[in-house]
């Protein structure tokens, strides 16, 4: 009989506790700026229950939805201490179940953490495909797809630990920052290693690692004065999300009723003669047809998005966000969810994929925007990326003769558009990323072009950052799948032939591409002047490209050759730039160079001249 009963008591509990699933977010912390909290309780037919606080716990609203599986709770959190607070769900009189929630110490400091700036260069990984530290995690029985390293489209296995393993090759290559794509979980049944159709946002895939690892990367990054930089989707989720598959109101996503693909025209969202029916497309529209498009218009979801991305910055230790697809989501959604951000730290930092073709375009999405102002808009959106640069430095380093527009005539005149901009030191500048064809393969392997691109990416105003692999003359072709741009990286699995993580493992080759990358990034990494200094370039002659960053210590005089011969400079057009300076150490040959007359420089061939 005592048997029958502890059985009984015993499912009985099971029952009660079974009663919620999910709670989002599973913690949080004391002393936040933001003054309230809501918190998600997921189970199944959850919402016939009423919800009580823990005393001196203030709930401000309960939201019950269309779906009786879900209750959104929100309380009065500013003046909660660390510790534990109980939800109590009653029916009628009756308490039926309690679920216990924490409140954590909030870090000294968290609120002032400094984010990534100009004094920093940005590697970005793509995970899956770095290094793999830890085999035993390549594949997970909770997810769908297997480890498959033959399948170009498939998973690799790399993961956190394969990056923490590494973290000294990127330090010693001058690298300050890591930009990951994206860690969080991605159950697609394929392409599942880009990551970016998530289907668990509070949750590290965990055939990259576990939260652990990824916060254990953060402590590892900031031992050695390095910043992490997480890939935020607030967007989109993958069809395979749970929330997706249950939805806690039916316009959390976008519908029409149903799909509709996105027509990826970002100007309808300032085009003063735009159709609203195109603008619609473009800001509700879904970027693929396994990519839900989240409605950021729905309260429920937008505060959602902004306590997810402060619940990663406070639990990684965050350093910054690149944000993708940042110029699809809808315009006041996204501007309330950066400020939010923002206003909890101030010193933070946000860089936002807007992926156009024209300087105005691209300005009309960062903070203050001059641009933006004609339109009464203001996304509070610190950085955005330099895509107009991207396109010149993709061109025009094949283009051996100056044209009107044509040559290095293209670095000046995107440079000249500058006054678009509110903040030019916040432009991520980039020669390739992962979504964008190769550098090294676009230049056929040329290892002079390549080294003209990146003199110009890293002594240039702005962020730089730089794709892994290019470092080492990695290619990949983007017209035969994405996944030939995101090669493996040599040496990050145990059974490859060589490594390109030390010298003696790298080719001839290899080594020549990381020498001048590592000469000249590790220069940047201690030049303030090329961080914050004032640009002054000159109209490019005979495809000669000049240039000078400038503050009131230091001066640095840049040279791109972008023709096939040898030029020389009469300097006394450059008398403004020079202010007087007799003579420089170039750093790239490690040469005294005499500026007092002339300047020859070979073709095809770039100088940064510390005066």
């Amino acid at each position: 009989m005592k048997n029958i009963l502890f059985l009984f008591l015993f499912c009985a509990g099971m029952t009660l506790h079974a009663q919620v699933e999910k709670v989002e977010p599973p913690f949080w912390w004391s002393a936040m700026n933001l003054p309230e909290l809501q918190v998600m309780f997921y189970g199944n037919n959850i919402a016939q229950y009423d919800v009580q606080a823990s005393e001196g716990v203030i709930i401000n609203n309960i939201r019950k939805t269309e779906n009786p599986n879900y209750i959104f709770v929100t309380i009065n959190s500013g003046e909660i201490p660390a510790g534990n607070i109980e939800f109590i769900f009653r029916k009628g009189k009756k308490k039926v179940f309690s679920e216990t929630f924490e409140f954590r110490e909030r870090e000294e400091g968290s609120a002032l953490r400094e984010g990534f700036d100009a004094s920093d260069v940005l590697y970005l990984i793509m995970p899956d495909r770095f290094a793999n530290g830890d085999p035993s995690n390549d594949s997970h029985p909770e997810l769908t797809e297997k480890v498959n390293r033959s399948l170009q489209g498939g998973r690799h296995g790399g993961d956190i630990q394969g990056i923490i393993d590494n973290l000294d090759y990127i330090q010693d290559l001058g690298a300050t920052a890591i930009w990951s794509t994206p860690l969080l979980e991605d159950d697609d049944p394929k392409y599942s290693y880009h990551t970016y159709a998530q289907s668990d946002v509070y949750r590290i895939d965990p055939r990259y690692g576990s939260n652990d690892d990824y916060r254990r990367l953060a402590d590892e990054m900031h031992d050695r004065d390095m910043k992490l930089i997480m890939d935020y989707v607030t967007n989109h989720w993958g069809a395979e999300h749970w929330m997706i598959k249950d939805l806690p109101t039916y316009n959390w996503v976008h519908q029409f009723p149903g799909y509709r693909n996105s027509n990826y025209r970002m100007t309808t969202q300032f085009d003063p003669h735009k159709a609203d029916i195109d603008r619609k497309l473009n800001e509700d529209g879904w970027f693929t047809s396994t990519m839900p498009d989240l409605n950021q218009s729905n309260p429920l979801v937008l505060n959602y998005l902004i306590q997810n991305a402060i619940w990663w910055i406070e639990f990684a230790d965050l350093d910054g966000f690149r944000v993708d697809t940042y110029s699809y989501n809808e315009k006041e959604g996204i501007a309330e969810w950066t400020k939010t951000i923002m206003n909890e730290y101030p010193h933070f930092n946000i860089v936002g994929e807007v992926w156009m073709h024209d300087q105005a375009q691209i300005s009309y999405w960062q903070k203050d925007s001059p641009v933006g102002a004609i339109d009464s808009y203001n996304t509070g959106l610190p950085a955005v990326m330099d895509f107009t640069l991207h396109d010149a430095i993709t061109g025009m380093f094949d283009q051996d003769e100056q044209g009107y527009a044509d040559g290095m005539v293209r670095a000046y005149d995107n440079f000249a558009n500058d006054f678009l901009y509110a903040d030019i030191y916040n432009l991520l500048v980039f020669a390739g990323n992962h979504d964008t064809g190769r550098i090294n393969e676009i230049y056929d392997g040329d290892l002079e072009k390549y080294k003209l691109a990146l003199t110009l990416v890293l002594t240039t105003r702005g962020i730089p950052q730089l794709y892994y692999g290019d470092e080492i003359g990695m290619r990949g072709e983007k017209a035969t799948g994405d996944g030939d741009i995101r090669r493996d990286f040599p040496g990050g699995w145990n059974n490859d032939e060589q490594s390109a993580f030390t010298k003696a493992g790298r080719t001839a080759t290899q080594e020549a591409y990381h020498s001048f990358t590592k000469k000249l990034l590790n220069y940047r990494k201690e030049s303030k002047v090329l961080h914050n200094g004032k640009l002054l370039q000159y109209v490019p002659e005979e495809n000669v490209y000049v240039y000078f960053r400038f503050n009131e210590e230091d001066r640095v005089m840049v040279v791109i050759n972008n023709s096939p011969e040898e030029r020389e400079l009469d300097l006394v057009r450059f008398t403004e730039g020079l202010k007087g300076a007799q003579s420089g150490n170039e750093v790239i040959s490690g040469n005294r160079i005499s500026l007092q007359d002339s300047l020859k420089i070979t073709g095809k061939s770039s100088m940064v001249i510390e005066l």
